[in-house]
């Protein structure tokens, strides 16, 4: 088993990572009734979208000795209507200005990240656009 999540009231959730112990709690958004005060469920998929980009990434990384410690991301999610889901995550990924990636390093980070767990699962409704900023 992965986790347990827990329903608290008031629209909010408490997942617990079965083999950590780490918690993270959600909470319905503002515009859905909710306190807005905790990622919201969809929050998460989208920014696991841009964690596992990261982490498939930093496995190339290290395979092909390309540092990328210090890449963030920031993650806008969109939603849509009938039925409410989401409609589009976009992720603007920053590389550390440190550094000169060479066209085959930029080409390696790009197709790990795009070709990602979480992108492989993600229906394909779902647009996803991805932009690399490499300085």
């Amino acid at each position: 088993m992965t986790s347990k999540v827990i329903y608290k009231g008031e629209l909010r959730t408490e997942a617990t990572h079965l083999r950590s112990g780490t918690v993270i709690e959600t909470d319905a958004p503002l515009d859905n009734n909710g306190k807005g005060e905790r990622f919201s469920p969809s929050d998460l998929v989208a920014t696991a979208l841009a964690s596992c980009m990261l982490t498939i990434m930093g496995i190339a990384a290290r395979t092909h000795n390309i540092n990328i410690t210090g890449t963030e991301c920031e993650v806008e999610k969109i939603m849509v209507v009938d039925p409410r889901r989401i409609g589009e995550v976009k992720i603007n990924m920053h590389f550390p200005k440190t550094e000169n990636y060479t066209d085959k390093e930029k080409k390696i980070l790009e197709h790990a990240a795009m070709t990602c767990p979480v992108i492989e699962s993600l229906h394909p409704d779902i647009k996803k656009t991805v932009s690399f900023l490499w300085n």
